[in-house]
């Protein structure tokens, strides 16, 4: 199935891939929006009702200066009165809708944070393994943390003031021209400058602002991986190299900012003295008007106050546009992850399949060990696979695998043993060929489906941070207590979790360190008990243990293959020789198929690992 991939937004795009990204990120801030239209309408009525009546106050302590003191010093108060009434009715409609502005706003950014946090979860979820094991973990908390919460910045108080902003300039200029023609077109000349050097601003602050964003991610990326492999990092001494790596990155982070504040300071400082003058020329033209019996004092003073509002803003303009810039950014860079498309999709029109009750799963926990569970039907038909265009991990293999059989997987690191399991478990789709799971391809089961009949358990064991009964209910949400406690007396995990102090409620740490690799083990064999798949992948479930851990951990694996179509990437002998069938991968291929007797009999190249295994078994016993 072809896989589209949105490109990371770069510094330097084509004008093909600019506009593709603009439409993709316009398209996601209209469906972040539309569930918010009408507290966005009493938003922007607000903001209309705030400039307005702001607006208004100029005016009014014109009229104050010019028609309102002769009266006052003649005794008559009523005309002062009049305007000071009106100018508490315009403070007040500012301060009450300012308000209204405020909260609506509030309550539109939250909406929308929710939103895409919602939503950038629940897509990185659905996105296949592969993207995964390429896009590394750091730049997906930079999607769901530094990005959005910069959106939200931007939504919270960016937006509503750039609006409110915008909206006094344009009628401080309307009303410049309206008191005064001549100081009118003295601002529409500086504005010539004012245009030419905010394109200026906008065109190289552009590129700037979404380096700021990518170095940002890689700087919390480092991070992330770094302390998450931190027994790495400590077990071989590496801290000094990650202290310089993470140096270099915040270098790279101070010098993208550095960059934002050069051009911030060219733009700022001409934004400014622009403005100056416009102010400084509108008070020589305004006092010669004076002067010269054609302009009011009251008049001359709005006019120096309007002139402050269309000029001083600008400069503000450019702090706004700082944060629109690395919102439309941090914008781009989550559309490029929600425009990512899963490269092992659910089928249009899955096929459906009679699908067990919870209660008959349930019934599956408590009869699981004596055999009743149903195994699938197991087919590779020419199966062909590659991680990469040139170079195939499986190559054209046919196997079918009988309802109910163990079969091990033997073989050289990166033979194609892992490859086989996660195409089953479709991780991947097959570059050619079919998997088939009951005869029908695994590629038009629903994955919910899959998952019911097809569970994967890899070697390194992940524990949640809960108690050791939400961690075994994983398998069956649905499970109640004495299901998950049956699943567990199973596989023999009560017995170590009984003598814990707050037994099944034990919280464990991240990871479930707490725990023994053994421990581990028997939990995670608790989840597949009561998930009670059709299917069984693990992915040797005793390579690290010790003898004592390895022979509980092998008493709980007898449990739960019984009755399952089961693929055991095998590491140790014990496994092998437990299982049905053996198939010996080399290279891609299947180089060998039979049961451990067979194969050791031929004295092919499972009578050679046999050999190693027996002598390092030996060894192993004699130590313990």
């Amino acid at each position: 199935m072809a896989h589209h991939r949105p490109a990371e937004p770069r510094d330097q795009m084509s004008p093909q891939e600019r506009a593709e990204t603009r439409e993709r990120s316009m398209a996601l801030l209209r469906q972040m929006l539309r569930p918010h239209r009408g507290a966005l309408a009493l938003s922007i009525i607000s903001v209309l009702l705030v400039s307005g009546s702001s607006a208004v106050a100029p005016i009014l302590i014109a009229r104050v200066l010019d028609s309102s003191i002769e009266p006052l010093r003649q005794g008559d108060a009523s005309p002062l009165l009049t305007l000071l009434v009106f100018f508490v009715v315009a403070t007040a409609v500012t301060a009450i809708f300012s308000w209204v502005n405020v909260a609506y706003t509030v309550r539109v950014s939250l909406g929308v944070v929710v939103y895409l946090r919602k939503r950038v979860f629940r897509h990185a979820q659905s996105l296949s393994v592969s993207f995964h094991e390429r896009y590394t973990s750091g730049k997906v908390i930079s999607r769901l943390t530094s990005d959005i919460d910069t959106i939200r910045s931007f939504l919270d108080s960016g937006i509503s003031q750039l609006a409110i902003t915008l909206l006094s300039m344009v009628i401080s200029a309307v009303a410049i021209f309206l008191l005064d023609w001549r100081i009118g077109l003295f601002m529409l000349v500086m504005g010539v400058p004012i245009y030419f050097l905010t394109r200026w601003f906008q065109k190289t602050a552009v590129p700037v602002f979404r380096t700021m964003r990518t170095e940002s991610a890689h700087l919390t990326s480092r991070f992330v991986e770094t302390f998450t492999g931190i027994r790495a990092v400590k077990a071989f001494g590496a801290e000094a190299q990650m202290r310089s790596e993470y140096a270099q990155a915040s270098e790279r982070y101070r010098l993208a900012v550095m960059d934002s504040i050069k051009i911030f300071g060219i733009y700022s400082p001409v934004l400014m003295l622009l403005g100056n003058v416009f102010i400084a020329g509108a008070l020589v033209l305004g006092g010669y008007a004076v002067l010269g019996g054609t302009m009011q004092i009251g008049t001359l003073l709005a006019l120096v106050i309007y002139a402050n509002r269309v000029f001083e803003p600008v400069m503000q303009l450019s702090e706004f546009y700082n944060m629109f810039q690395s919102a439309m950014s941090a914008l781009e860079k989550l559309s490029s992850f929600l425009a990512e498309e899963p490269e092992v999709a659910e089928p249009e029109h899955p096929h459906e399949r009679a699908v067990e009750s919870v209660a008959e799963s349930a019934t599956g926990v408590t009869e699981g060990a004596s055999g009743t569970v149903q195994g699938a039907l197991v087919e590779l038909d020419s199966a062909v696979f590659g991680y990469t265009s040139d170079r195939h991990a499986l190559k054209e293999t046919s196997l079918r695998i009988e309802p109910g059989t163990t079969v091990a997987l033997v073989g050289a690191t990166g033979a194609g043993k892992s490859t086989i399991a996660k195409l089953v478990a479709r991780f991947y789709d097959v570059s050619a060929g079919q998997v088939r799971i009951d005869g029908v391809d695994v590629r038009q089961l629903a994955d919910a489906q899959l998952r019911r009949e097809v569970l994967m358990l890899t070697q390194e064991v992940f524990l949640f941070s809960a108690s050791i009964l939400e961690n075994i209910r994983m398998g069956n949400p649905q499970a109640s207590d004495e299901q998950v406690k049956a699943a567990a007396k199973a596989v023999g995990a009560d017995a170590f979790i009984e003598r814990l102090r707050d037994g099944y409620e034990s919280q464990l740490g991240r990871g479930g360190i707490t725990l023994s690799a053994g421990q581990r083990q028997l939990v995670s064999f608790a989840r597949v008990f009561l998930a009670n798949p059709r299917v069984l992948i693990l992915d040797e479930a005793t390579a690290s243990l010790d003898i004592p851990s390895e022979r509980a951990v092998q008493a709980a694996l007898r449990t739960i293959l019984a009755g399952r179509t089961a693929l055991v990437i095998a590491h140790r002998l014990s496994t092998v020789l437990g299982a049905d069938r053996v198939l010996v991968i080399h290279e891609g291929s299947v180089m060998e198929d039979g049961s451990p007797q067979q194969l050791i009999a031929s004295g092919g190249r499972f009578a050679a690992m046999y050999a190693s295994w027996d002598e390092l078994n030996q060894v192993q016993e004699t130590e313990a």
